[in-house]
């Protein structure tokens, strides 16, 4: 019983998260919209890979690396700034003339949702500094680490997996040309937001 109700606290807490808007979750709708549903779920896999990356990290000591170290944080926080900015300028920039071009390979999607988290420092400092609050006394840091994360890990994918199914039965209406230079224009324009907010504040 003692070990369940960490559990069920820390699921409470990484909930909230998991709803939040962010990047995250932007990324899968979008592609969900462009894509399908596959490539959506792909692109979560990516994503929630990228937590996995950061909970292993925060259990093995190296996020509080990160944490300590401001010049590495900041190249970090950099890396991932940029990498938003991409994929920002990308949906601004794009003109729809390839519509009924192939669809790219899976692993782009999945790449792009990887890199979405693992650029981002601020997942890594969420984790250092939430995971230890719910390991239990003298119960294996690392084990638990991962166990949390996996916590964490399950409710994105079941968040990203019901955006995905969502837009993807909204797709008729979502995939007119209009809409989704619409959509496009808000995502953009979002991911540029958090390319900013991501670089101007770095604590």
């Amino acid at each position: 019983m003692t070990l369940i109700v960490p559990l069920l606290a820390f699921a409470g807490v990484a909930a909230v998260l998991t709803l939040t808007p962010g990047p995250d979750s932007l990324l899968v709708l979008r592609t969900a919209v462009a894509h399908g549903r596959r490539a959506a779920l792909t692109a979560a896999l990516g994503v929630q890979t990228g937590c996995l990356w950061w909970g292993a990290a925060a259990g093995l000591g190296l996020s509080a690396v990160l944490a300590a170290s401001q010049t590495l944080y900041t190249a970090v926080r950099w890396a991932g700034a940029c990498y938003l900015v991409y994929l920002g300028l990308r949906l601004l920039l794009h003109r729809h003339d390839d519509e009924n071009a192939p669809e790219p390979p899976g692993r782009r999607f999945f790449l792009r949702g990887l890199l979405t988290n693992a650029l981002n420092p601020k997942v890594g400092v969420f984790y250092v500094s939430l995971l230890p609050q719910f390991v239990p006394h003298d119960a294996p840091v690392a084990a638990w680490s991962l166990l949390l994360t996996g916590v964490h890990v399950a409710e994105g994918l079941l968040w990203c997996g019901a955006i995905a199914v969502l837009a993807d039965r909204l797709g008729h209406w979502l995939r007119r040309r209009a809409m989704r230079r619409a959509l496009d224009r808000l995502a953009g324009t979002a991911f540029l937001v958090f390319a900013a907010r991501l670089a101007l504040r770095p604590s």
